[in-house]
């Protein structure tokens, strides 16, 4: 019984569906619309950016605790973030420091354990950090990757994260390498 009622339930389907008035028009297939049309942006030329011969000059003073500040002037944009690096030469003992330069000069420090710095000799390093992690504004003066940049200081990121500018200067602080003096002065080695 089941069985006659689905199929006269499918035979009524199938008639209605043949049935149609032949004055009816035959169904129009809907047409798509054509896409709209996309006013793509007027790509904007490209502005030719001067290559940036960076410039960075650092020193260093000794606190009156015997830690280290280091000062320096730069040619890099502002809001430019610069790695410190302080390191003793004896040990390999390492201090760092991320600053900002401001209307061209920077600071960052102070560098050193809280009992002072040793006498002996010391590396300072100033690195610019990777055009990726940089500020919008100073990408758009030294490139996505750098490739604006210029200059003895410029080298190929170790990561492969395109240019970037390093300065480093030897300082000698006191004058005898293997003792701590309270009055010692840093020197620069050239």
């Amino acid at each position: 019984m089941k069985a006659w009622r689905r199929l006269a339930g499918l035979l009524i389907v199938v008639g209605v569906a043949g049935c149609g008035g032949e004055n009816e028009p035959e169904p129009v297939p809907e047409q798509a619309e054509p896409p709209p049309t996309v006013m793509s942006e007027a790509a904007e030329p490209e502005v030719e950016v001067a290559p940036l011969t960076v410039e960075i000059q650092a020193s260093a003073s000794l606190r009156s605790d015997r830690r280290l500040m280091v000062q320096g002037e730069t040619n890099l944009p502002d809001t430019t973030q610069l790695q410190v690096i302080t390191q003793r030469e004896v040990s390999g003992v390492r201090w760092q420091s991320r600053t900002t330069v401001t209307q061209g000069e920077f600071t960052a420090g102070p560098f050193g354990p809280g009992s002072g710095l040793p006498d002996g000799g010391y590396t300072i390093t100033v690195n610019l950090v990777a055009a990726s992690v940089q500020p919008r504004a100073v990408r758009e003066r030294i490139g996505e990757q750098g490739e604006h940049l210029a200059g003895e200081l410029v080298t190929g990121s170790r990561h492969g994260l395109g240019q970037v500018a390093s300065y480093s200067r030897r300082y000698l602080i006191g004058s005898e390498p293997r003792r701590a003096a309270d009055q010692a002065e840093v020197l620069e080695v050239e």
